[in-house]
């Protein structure tokens, strides 16, 4: 019989907002790449902050900027971040980064390096640095509902069993928590392709669904269409997704669509790293199926745990999100074993059910929140990959 969780609490931090957060980083933002080495270098004399340096931010304009905006804004303003250090090369990109994540209540203080230079700019920052570590390490976590948690998904290296197994896991989860109040987010807009007559019947309105087709319908007129060559086959489906035994986009979409589980429905789409606006429920993201870049999105978008249904295998993990890894391949679990937190290969040999392995990963979900390292972090991983949606000026 399934468990109830609707009652179930994490130890967790309340922010100044009220949103959860179930980890407590100090992070030094640089908003463009040139400002990497500054935030690095404040990261390495402050112990206990954590630096995320990327690949942009310069010479970005439009639709473009604004999504580099909205990405950098919301990894400051995710509740798994207790304070912020912005550093930027112009002063004016990083007040529109600090007044962003401002808007949370949480401290943020920003820097620039026209005029100042790296040693000048570094030893500002580090002072501030240090001052938010000590107040952060001073912070109580508190229970918290688990259904007040954002939690997001996104599967990868997909195969056979994907669909089967790991996928519908994630989508017991989200039938069990979404009624009681929690807040979700799928999406992968380019892996819905051949379900997406399925995907759009599964909105709540007739509005999620009008916004989600026209989401779809322009990723694969203006992007996929647009710059295909003969055929997507190197990449929809990649080559271990052939591997796994998936031979067409359209089983992959089908297998995808599992992680919204049997009776959910989701309540509005949105663009990417796009924080919801109309309360708890499931989301569609527009987003890329690229492991990296779509967990970096729903972070933005205020995810604070992340769900990763996997076949073949996935090392992918969040610098500020922490990423569970489920999988019901037995192979995967003997080559790979060290990058999965939940074994569901129970399901294929008729040893556990899907309910079963809903409740496992919800109490994995309550293990991560309350402290447990998942195994992306634990090994390191920290992959943070910014979508650009064009050539810079």
């Amino acid at each position: 019989m399934a468990l109830d969780f609707s009652n179930v609490t994490v130890n967790a931090w309340r922010r100044e907002n009220g949103r959860v957060g179930v980890r407590n980083h100090v992070l030094i933002l640089p908003v463009d790449d040139i400002s990497n080495a500054a935030c690095e270098a404040v990261a390495n004399n402050v112990k206990g902050t954590l630096a995320i340096p990327h690949a942009y931010g310069r010479l970005q304009f439009g639709e473009d900027l604004d999504l580099h905006f909205r990405t950098i804004i919301g990894t400051g303003a995710n509740p798994n971040v207790a304070a912020v250090v912005v550093i930027g090369i112009e002063p004016e990109w990083t007040k529109v980064i600090v007044d962003g994540i401002a808007k949370t209540g949480k401290p943020v203080e920003g820097f620039s390096i026209e005029q100042k230079g790296d040693f000048e700019t570094i030893r500002q920052a580090s002072w501030k640095a240090k001052e938010y570590v000590h107040w952060a390490t001073e912070l109580q976590k508190e229970p918290c509902p688990i259904n007040e948690l954002w939690v997001s998904t996104k599967c990868g290296e997909s195969d056979t069993t994907t669909g089967l197994s790991s996928c519908p896991t994630v989508g017991n989860v989200y039938d069990k928590l979404l009624p009681h109040g929690l807040t979700g987010f799928f999406g992968e807009t380019s892996e819905i392709t051949g379900a997406e007559h399925i995907c759009e019947k599964r909105a709540a309105t007739p509005e999620a669904a009008a916004k989600f087709k026209q989401i779809w319908q322009a990723y694969t007129d203006d992007v996929i269409f647009a710059h295909q060559t003969d055929d997507l086959s190197d990449s929809q489906p990649t080559k271990g997704n052939i591997l796994g035994g998936l031979t067409t986009i359209e089983e992959k979409a089908l297998g995808n669509l599992e992680k919204i589980g049997r009776t959910s429905t989701y309540i509005d789409a949105i663009g990417p790293a796009e924080a919801p606006e109309k309360g708890p429920g499931l989301y569609f993201m527009d987003s890329s199926s690229a492991a990296a870049e779509c967990v970096t999105l729903m972070a933005a978008g205020g995810a604070v745990i992340h769900t990763f249904p996997t076949g073949q295998g996935n090392v992918v993990g969040n610098p500020i999100v922490p990423v569970i890894k489920i999988s019901g391949n037995p192979r995967t679990l003997r080559t790979m074993g060290e990058h999965i937190d939940l074994d569901v290969t129970g399901i294929l040999t008729r040893e556990m059910t899907i309910e079963e392995a809903g409740d496992a990963l919800i109490e994995m979900i309550r293990r991560t929140a309350n402290g447990r390292h998942t195994a992306a972090e634990a090994l390191g991983h920290r992959e943070f990959s910014m979508t650009k949606l064009y050539r810079s000026a």
